[in-house]
């Protein structure tokens, strides 16, 4: 693992599953760029974190690098991989955590925000596979991983752009796997389920902890873990996978 570069969007906040990743990956990666948008996570109600971004890089070295970028602008996935051969001469792994998510019930639809989820989600995503694609130099250890929801395991009624969006991953990891796989490139997705990133009121956070077997939400850390595993040698036959690491999660419960 000597030498590998790993580029990770959607780290913003020092509590969130995109800077998780990214020290689980410091240890297998000489070189990590990681890109995430703090002006989104400061506009939402659970508000935005100020230090996490420094103070993650200062945990991680000069090895670390983060660019604040808007993924809603079409060149913007390619720049990324572009920028992280140019300052690091390789890139082996990509782990694509950002998201995009406002509510959007049923009777309060807007086409813009719509639009918005899908750029974001699916468009930003499926552009990065592509310039990774084209990067990619190593013959074989690439590692493409994607974010899903489980939208496919039940509904989400108030955030039914997200839903789509993430379906739509899920569905680019069966498309991606066999036509990156003969390039080197493995392609998973991972479902992590309710996460403890810091963005529950006290009320849902219990609720929806009883609606786990082992009575609390995901870490951030698990997740990130299933990613050090399909991002390592031991998993180069693991693609076109979506893995749900729920903790046994009832959705229906």
């Amino acid at each position: 693992m000597t030498g590998r570069v790993a580029l990770v969007t959607g780290v913003s906040r020092g509590v969130g599953i995109g800077a998780a990743v990214a020290r689980a990956l410091a240890p297998d990666h000489h070189r990590l760029l990681l890109s995430g948008l703090p002006g989104y996570d400061d506009a939402q109600p659970y508000g935005g974190d100020p230090r996490g971004v420094p103070d993650l890089l200062g945990e991680l070295g000069d090895r670390a690098d983060h660019l604040p970028v808007d993924l809603l602008a079409p060149a913007a996935p390619a720049a990324l991989v572009t920028e992280a051969v140019r300052r690091h001469g390789r890139l082996d792994t990509v782990v694509a955590v950002h998201a995009y998510s406002t509510a959007t019930p049923l009777g309060a639809l807007d086409a813009a925000e719509i639009d918005r989820h899908l750029l974001v989600n699916v468009r930003a995503t499926l552009l990065l596979a592509e310039a990774f694609a084209a990067a990619f130099s190593g013959g074989a250890g690439g590692r493409l991983v994607l974010f899903s929801s489980g939208q496919r395991l039940g509904p989400m009624s108030d955030e039914l752009a997200y839903a789509a969006s993430k379906a739509a991953v899920e569905n680019l990891t069966t498309q991606l796997a066999p036509l990156l796989m003969p390039r080197g490139i493995t392609v998973n997705c991972v479902n992590p389920g309710p996460t403890d990133t810091g963005y529950a009121t006290p009320e849902l956070h219990e609720a929806v902890a009883r609606r786990f077997p082992g009575g609390r939400w995901g870490a951030p850390e698990a997740a990130a873990r299933l990613v050090r595993f399909l991002c390592s040698p031991d998993a180069d036959w693991i693609t076109g996978q979506v893995v749900d690491s729920e903790g046994g999660f009832d959705r229906y419960g």
